[in-house]
């Protein structure tokens, strides 16, 4: 009996202590620094991922425990966050500027945008010359330019010239004949710049379109390459989802089409861009897909601060003459936020003036009434009148911003605003306080697509050389904390894919990003300088740095 027992004692030690069976999957990573971004923003060491999706995560031991995989990743001295998120840029339009347009950001001089568009023009074989990125501001003589410089080196072939912000053109008289564009041509919406008797060649906001509804529409296949070619960019920067901010329902179909045959994998919030009542009776039927979501649209309030488009309740500081554009009337603005109500589709708004964002605020308020979870944004919120804030609140509208605005416009929009106004421009913080969270991007192409300069911008207030000192109104700094959730899970938020994406936890997609540094303890300086290694969509390498 004593024998027996014993054996049986035995038998029952062996089995306790024989090891757990363990799930195979399909990558473990161990030994990093995972920044999980969940609520309580943990960090942990192990990951373990299946499927194209988080299984469980940890440390190392407990995920030792439980799985195994023939795919083993020891990141010991890396640093994962979530794949990042840029809640309102141009993905489409940045392609089509890499393979239809001459970059002329970098110019410095109306003489060096003629130029570098001289160069562009030898290899161009479109019946159209055309370029993005031109800046007045960034020139030493800060005027809109002239026609006259383009007619003298391109008599001959129309020209049309699209300014950093979308928001103004500069054309050639090839191109204002064509348009059949006079002084007395008048334009709802829009301006044309006029000077002693004539067209000076710059068209601002929907007097654009008199130029750009003549220019043929690049092909499928270069949509084609011109999204292939974003998409790279993006995920070498660390993007793993964008929200387009303005495509038309063909754009969309042809979006969801590719990722259906796995000939484009970035993740897409896309915004329908309504310009007229006729758009709304299209068959526009939401989409939703792990790759594609639609199920929002985007109008136009007023135009930029930059070419002085910006609708302000108080004429310019430098232009007392002027006060901006009012892009859509407040008629269309109301037709449009009730059939979005009524649709049950998100309304996103381009509003950078104070005034253009009071007639959101108040156009959307008519409509929701009170607190609310349907997430309508107004993108940009650049200029708020102080007594407007409070309305963010009132009516759960949500601040869609992008912090490298505040850093690139720092040295001019003073002069546009005045002492007074500017301090409720790029106010970020205020804003973030009404709900106590907002969703940012970077607007690209107008600005950089690498996010970590937004992350850099809202947190540090500051250009790439660390001017001004202390920082741009350094109160409306974000922490590095409120950046970071800025573009992954309130991102994520702000396109109703919380559930999905923009945080690292069990049963969301393994999209995150290694890096070398600890962005979230480092200098200032040291953030400029870090760079993706690897970006992962659904758990598989998507860019890899050589």
């Amino acid at each position: 009996m004593v024998k027996i027992l014993i054996i049986t004692s035995l038998l029952f030690t062996m089995l306790a202590c024989k090891e757990p069976e363990r799930k195979n999957v399909d990558l473990i990573i161990k030994n990093a620094s995972i920044y999980s971004v969940d609520s309580v923003m943990s960090i942990y060491q192990s990951m373990a991922i299946v499927n194209g999706k988080i299984e469980a995560i940890g440390a190392n031991e407990e995920i030792e425990i439980k799985y195994t995989s023939s795919n083993l990743l020891d990141l010991s001295g890396k640093y994962i966050y979530p794949g990042l998120i840029d809640a309102h840029c141009h993905f489409l339009g940045y392609g089509l500027n890499k393979v239809t347009r001459a970059e002329l950001s970098n110019s410095k001089s109306k003489e060096e945008v003629v130029k570098l568009l001289f160069d562009f023009s030898r290899h161009s074989i479109n019946p159209w010359l055309e370029g993005r990125g031109w800046d007045q501001n960034n020139w030493l003589i800060k005027e809109f330019p002239s026609k006259a410089i383009l007619d003298s080196v391109f008599p001959d072939i129309p020209v049309y010239l699209i300014r950093v912000d979308g928001h103004a053109a500069w054309v050639n008289s090839k191109a204002l004949a064509l348009a059949k564009i006079t002084a007395n041509t008048k334009v709802d919406g829009g301006e044309i710049i006029i000077e002693n008797g004539e067209p000076t060649g710059i068209l601002i906001d929907k007097a654009m379109s008199l130029v750009r509804d003549l220019i043929p529409e690049p092909n499928e296949d270069l949509k084609i390459q011109a999204l292939q070619i974003a998409e790279e960019d993006c995920f070498k920067v660390g993007l793993t989802s964008i929200g387009d901010a303005g495509l038309s329902i063909d754009e969309i179909k042809l979006i969801d089409s590719l990722q259906r045959t796995n000939q484009l994998n970035m993740r897409i919030y896309a915004m329908l861009e309504i310009t007229k009542s006729e758009d709304l009776k299209q068959k526009n039927k939401k989409i939703k897909t792990d790759k594609l979501h639609f199920k929002s649209l985007k109008i136009y309030a007023d135009g930029a601060l930059g070419s002085r488009g910006a609708l302000l309740l108080e004429p310019y500081s430098d232009s007392p003459t002027q006060q901006g554009i009012q892009v859509a009337t407040s008629d269309f603005v109301q037709e449009v936020c009730r059939f979005a109500y009524n649709n049950e589709f998100q309304l996103n708004t381009h509003a950078i003036g104070d005034s253009a964002v009071r007639l959101m605020l108040n156009s959307y308020g008519e409509v929701l009434r009170e607190k609310n979870d349907l997430r309508w944004r107004i993108e940009h919120s650049q200029v708020v009148n102080e007594n407007d804030f409070q309305l963010y609140n009132k009516f759960s509208i949500i601040p869609s911003v992008q912090p490298t605005h505040a850093t690139s416009d720092m040295f001019w929009a003073d002069e546009r605003l005045g002492k007074h106004r500017i301090k409720n421009a790029y106010a970020y913080k205020k804003l973030l306080e009404q709900n106590a969270w907002l969703a940012s991007g970077s607007d690209f192409p107008i600005e950089n697509t690498n996010p970590l300069l937004g992350f850099y911008a809202a947190v540090f207030r500051a250009d790439k050389r660390g001017k001004p000192d202390g920082g741009f109104q350094p109160e409306n700094a974000l922490s590095k904390e409120e950046a970071l959730k800025s573009m992954t899970i309130w991102a994520a938020k702000a396109a109703f894919e919380e559930n999905e994406k923009g945080s690292l936890e069990i049963g969301k997609f393994a999209d995150f990003i290694v890096c070398n540094k600890d962005f979230m303890k480092i200098s200032a300086k040291e953030i400029l300088d870090i760079e993706v290694e690897f970006t992962y969509q659904n758990g598989k390498i998507v860019f890899a740095k050589e």
